[in-house]
């Protein structure tokens, strides 16, 4: 967590820290959030500290107003944050003051009052079902210096991806005990656990590496392992498709991610309920599973202006 004994004064700087704990407590937030929240305010504080000519406190905070917001705005602006970033740091310290304001430290209307970056649109790039399995297989790059057992963990772990729709997180922290039931539970962003189906070619993928993995694996310990025996690094596996992406001729959107989006576009086109591929996924808005609709959407009508000879 960010210190903030030099950007904040004592009051302020212990609100900080019980606003961080309620959010870590109550809302169940996850870790790398709860650093993001942390830093923003973190941010937010250095940047008043310069600008009111010393560290803020309570009253300092709760005299500030829209200029004063939007010259931090502005000065992140010039240092490279996209709206993207200034649109979650505004939510942060929108946080942090609603949180104030409950507890009866401050209150502070200024940034309720500033509207937030507009963000670009953009929705998911998935692989046709083809280049997704064919990805997913990760046998392209076979040759006599790879060993059988890493060819079948990486494919188990990619076919966990876009089989099961399992962040690279997710599939990486598996344990054995874990892959040898006949569904998955995995405990995702906020700590939020949902039931994933195994499915055959997924529980066929793991067998297979189980059957080949050279190092003794405990039934609570992580599965995947790497070529030194610790556990197999995030990274290992984001090197490992750009260079299957580079070798099937894929875009550069064919990242381990895509394997996700294209388990849940390929589930959509194929009939399920946005319902279901919500739990699926681990989302805890509807709205943030209905971007695949749009993806769908996409397709038919790409698909319509090839087809139709008037189109």
């Amino acid at each position: 967590m960010s210190d903030f004994a030099t950007s904040l004064a004592p009051d302020a700087a212990q609100a900080a820290q019980a606003w961080l704990k309620a959010l870590k407590t109550e809302r169940r937030m996850a870790e790398k959030t709860l650093e993001a929240y942390a830093r923003d305010l973190g941010q937010f504080a250095g940047f008043l500290s310069g600008h009111l000519g010393g560290a803020p406190g309570n009253r300092e905070l709760a005299d500030l107003t829209v200029s004063d917001v939007r010259a931090f705005l502005a000065r992140r602006r010039v240092q490279g944050a996209e709206s993207r970033t200034l649109a979650r740091q505004l939510s942060s310290l929108r946080s942090f003051f609603r949180y104030a304001e409950r507890r009866g430290l401050f209150r502070n209307a200024a940034l309720s009052a500033i509207r937030s970056p507009k963000l670009p649109h953009g929705v998911p790039k998935p692989l046709s079902p083809e280049k997704a399995t064919a990805l997913s297989k990760a046998d392209t790059l076979a040759g006599d210096e790879t060993p059988p057992w890493v060819l079948a963990r990486d494919a188990a772990v990619l076919t966990l991806l876009y089989g099961c729709g399992l962040r690279i997180s997710e599939a990486l922290s598996l344990s054995r005990a874990q892959a040898e039931q006949p569904v998955l539970s995995i405990t995702g962003k906020g700590n939020k656990t949902r039931i994933v189906p195994l499915l055959p070619a997924a529980r066929d993928a793991i067998t297979r590496y189980l059957a080949l993995c050279p190092f003794a694996l405990s039934p609570r310990e992580v599965m995947f392992r790497g070529q030194k025996g610790g556990p197999l690094n995030a990274r290992n596996i984001q090197l490992l498709v750009a260079r299957l992406r580079g070798a099937l001729g894929l875009a550069e959107t064919a990242t381990p991610h895509a394997l996700r989006h294209s388990f849940a576009s390929h589930l959509l086109a194929n009939g399920a309920d946005l319902r279901v591929i919500q739990e699926l996924l681990g989302h805890a808005s509807l709205s943030t599973t209905q971007v695949y609709t749009e993806v769908n959407r996409a397709h038919l009508l790409t698909q319509y202006r090839k087809a139709h000879p008037r189109a």
